[in-house]
């Protein structure tokens, strides 16, 4: 695994030399991301030629908005926040969680990146350059039905957000967000918020003073917030008060469009 890059360094400065004796490990990272399954060896070698793979710790920033992509940036582990900016404010659009490709529509179309990446979790990251994964996707069907897949996913997300915001009050939404962290466990449970409370309150499109008091609210429904740790004590009653609908809270993952059928 090559250094840790300085917190302060973006992608737009990460040297574009690929490191001759990491192109057996790239390959193998690449050879393991399950929807790249179907994509030609010749192909998956012609990426992990020119890719690098970096250990970025938490907060370091990947890109900034606006930003020109100079790779495509594969997620392998970790988080990462996807940052919409205004002046000084910040608002969570997404969480990123592996295995994915970080604002792939940006590089395919060789646009400016709408949103900041920042690390949340100590990531790692395979970088492939945007121009090497252009062409790549561009000549071998099967890795573009793989980015096709991914792309989708992505989108799919995003409309699951926005019904979320705009079908749910505001308590809905705080009390689907927390059954959603308990998972299917029906004891006793404690979970751990997965970023900070005003991250989550902009990603529930909340200001931070409303989303602290449908926190505190959602003791009468059993459930009790202490700092950044949720206490459950009847998961049955929370998720009876707040169920999940799977067309807005179900998990989108990533498959190739490859081999299926219209």
């Amino acid at each position: 695994m090559a250094p840790v890059l300085n917190t302060a360094q973006t992608s737009s400065q990460i040297p574009a030399v690929p490191d001759p004796k990491g192109r057996t490990a790239t390959r193998e990272v690449l050879g393991s991301i399950a929807w790249l399954g179907q994509v030609a060896s010749a192909t998956l070698d012609t990426l992990a030629a020119q890719a690098m793979l970096h250990r970025l710790p938490a907060g370091s920033i990947v890109f900034e908005q606006a930003d020109t992509p100079v790779f495509a940036p594969f997620l392998l582990a970790g988080s990462i926040e996807l940052l919409g900016l205004r002046d000084q404010t910040e608002t969570l659009v997404e969480l990123l969680h592996p295995v994915d490709l970080v604002v792939p529509a940006a590089v395919l179309g060789h646009q400016p990146y709408l949103v900041r990446a920042r690390v949340y979790e100590e990531a790692h990251l395979l970088l492939v350059p945007a121009e090497t994964f252009r062409e790549a996707v561009a000549s071998d069907h099967a890795l573009c039905c793989a980015v096709l897949g991914c792309l989708t996913a992505q989108y799919r997300r995003q409309v699951r957000l926005q019904k979320n915001l705009k079908l749910r009050s505001s308590e809905e939404r705080v009390g689907c967000y927390l059954v959603a962290l308990m998972g299917s466990s029906d004891t006793d449970i404690t979970v751990r918020l997965p970023v900070e409370k005003h991250l989550i309150a902009s990603h529930l499109c909340m200001k931070r003073e409303t989303f602290s008091r449908a926190l505190a609210g959602m003791a009468r429904f059993g459930m009790s917030v202490r700092g950044d740790t949720v206490h459950v004590a009847d998961a049955a009653a929370a998720r009876a008060c707040f169920p999940l609908d799977p067309l807005i809270d179900g998990v989108e993952s990533i498959s190739s469009f490859q081999n299926k059928k219209a």
